[in-house]
């Protein structure tokens, strides 16, 4: 076994010192793990029990705890299908599938290259652009069966490619880094939000709706339509 290096045991100890309890550090701590390791290694576990003072068996029941954790190695880019209820009717189960069948991989599994693991996701909270596919925790949006082999074969590849609502997507590696709290130069890339998410609002203002106020507020609801 390889010990956590120099520079990254003290960029874990700089994400503790971050908060008041530094065990509150523990996830992006294991984020940063995988930014270097690919995965969560035993190394890693003991790394962070070390700097927080807690067991290993505490830090192995957090990894374990949450599927953003990856105990075997990950490749380039993650690929996640949603396959929920909406994204599943809209077309999620035959993008999946198609993708298994493509790479020649199952649930969870990385291809030979180790360009891409795919992984079918829980609901991404994005079901107004169902079907959704997430790489590297960028959205792609409605996406179809076709888009979505054309979208691994780029990514493999290397070609760059930019999530749908504009950011370029970078490594897995790159990607978990940045979640363990340092930032790249993406963060303007691209909006929040697109023209589905904001049709209910767009809707309410052209019909003259405004949310109601509760008994006993002095604040114009008026006033929150742009916050």
């Amino acid at each position: 076994m390889t010990a956590i290096d120099d520079k990254t045991y003290a960029e874990l100890e700089d994400i503790a010192a971050r908060y008041p309890e530094k065990r509150s550090g523990l996830l992006p701590m294991l984020h940063l793990v995988q930014s270097v390791e690919g995965r969560i290694t035993p190394e890693g576990i003991e790394a962070c029990a070390d700097i927080l003072g807690i067991s290993a068996a505490d830090v192995s029941g957090v990894a374990t705890f949450y599927t953003m954790y990856k105990r075997k190695p990950v490749g380039d880019y993650h690929v996640g299908v949603c396959t929920n209820t909406l994204c599943a009717v809209m077309g999620g189960d035959l993008i999946f599938e198609r993708l298994k069948e493509h790479l020649d991989v199952g649930n969870d599994e990385t291809t030979a290259d180790g360009k891409i693991t795919l992984e079918h996701v829980e609901c991404n909270a994005a079901c107004d652009y169902a079907p959704v596919m997430m790489v590297n925790w960028e959205f792609m949006d409605n996406m179809t069966p076709e888009s979505a082999t054309r979208l691994v074969d780029d990514l493999r590849s290397g070609v760059e490619v930019t999530s749908t609502r504009g950011p370029r997507i970078c490594t897995w590696r790159e990607a978990e880094r940045v979640l363990a709290g340092f930032p790249d130069d993406r963060a303007d890339e691209g909006p929040g939000a697109g023209p589905a998410s904001l049709a209910g609002l767009r809707i309410a203002r052209e019909r003259g709706w405004t949310a109601p106020v509760s008994a006993g507020s002095t604040t114009d609801a008026t006033t929150q339509e742009g916050k």
